[in-house]
């Protein structure tokens, strides 16, 4: 027979269950980034592609964004490249081209191609070795934004887009008012789109708010599993495991201290036939610590 326990013995033993259950993650936690700050992982470039289509469209398809991620973990340092569409690269194989048509030209040559060739071009350009890459169309993107719980962004103007793709044929109007507001998959897509109001380089900065919004969701441990299933279900990818728990304490631990650059007209140079190609002279400085050692 078990002897009763004493009413002081039963109180101790709640106190000690509920301190194990408060102190043992962060003990766990605090363990996990502390190994993560002693032995960081290797730095990670990663490639992030928005193609022009919808999952029944495959991948043959325009870039409509283009962003890299560079994660240093040495140094905790996270940063974010915008690349406009409109800029024009050196591509391997096919001389100059605009940006946003690399992806298609690779589908062309083989399938799972477009990635690589717009990487080999951002290297040979920007000196850039990117390790990985991220390619997501409309349906991808609203799906993972909505298994977040949506983003918050800051709206700095008001937004009106006349001219906006209504996915038949046509157009709608698209309205965002100025300040802090929650977003929903397909109204972050519309953010991330709209360029009628401005222009493409203004665009890039407003998709590095919504990338920066979506790691701001992942702090909350309780969104990974909804996360890692539209991850799953819709992303086109070559990021393992591995890289993720190599990313995602230094994007968790810099969130809101992202370093950000677009290459919009400050970082361009015209060339003798009117294309805006990046001024790599004046970009290079930038990202070294950032993208390259």
């Amino acid at each position: 027979m078990t002897p009763l326990q004493s009413p002081k013995s039963g109180h101790a033993s709640r106190r000690m269950l509920l301190f194990s259950l408060f102190f043992w993650p962060l003990f766990v936690c605090g363990a996990t980034v502390l190994f993560y700050l002693v032995f960081p992982p290797a730095r990670l470039n990663l490639l992030v592609m928005g193609v022009d289509s919808r999952g029944s469209e495959g991948y043959v398809a325009r870039t409509d964004s283009m962003m890299l991620v560079g994660a240093n973990p040495s140094q905790l340092r996270l940063s974010l490249l915008g690349l406009s569409r409109e800029l024009f690269i050196e591509v391997p194989g096919y001389g100059t081209q605009q940006i946003n048509v690399v992806n298609v030209l690779g589908e062309q040559d083989a399938a799972g191609n477009g990635p690589l060739l717009l990487a080999a071009s951002i290297n040979a350009g920007f000196g850039i070795q990117v390790d990985r890459y991220l390619r997501l169309d409309f349906d991808a993107f609203i799906a993972l934004v909505d298994a977040v719980g949506g983003v918050t962004v800051d709206v700095e103007k008001r937004i009106v887009d006349d001219l906006y793709p209504d996915g038949a044929g046509g157009y709608q109007v698209v309205t965002f008012e100025p300040g802090v507001q929650e977003l929903n998959g397909e109204r972050a897509l519309m953010y991330a789109r709209t360029r009628h109001t401005d222009d493409d380089y203004a665009r890039a900065a407003r998709q590095q708010q919504i990338i920066s919004g979506l790691l701001t969701r992942l702090r909350n441990p309780l969104r990974w599993p909804g996360a890692w299933l539209a991850f799953n279900q819709h992303v086109d990818t070559n990021l393992t495991l591995g890289d993720m728990l190599a990313l995602g304490p230094t994007a968790i631990l810099n969130i809101g201290r992202y370093e950000r650059l677009v290459i919009n007209r400050d970082y361009i140079v015209g060339t003798a036939a009117g294309h805006p190609m990046p001024d790599y002279e004046k970009i290079t400085p930038w990202l070294a610590g950032r993208f390259v050692d």
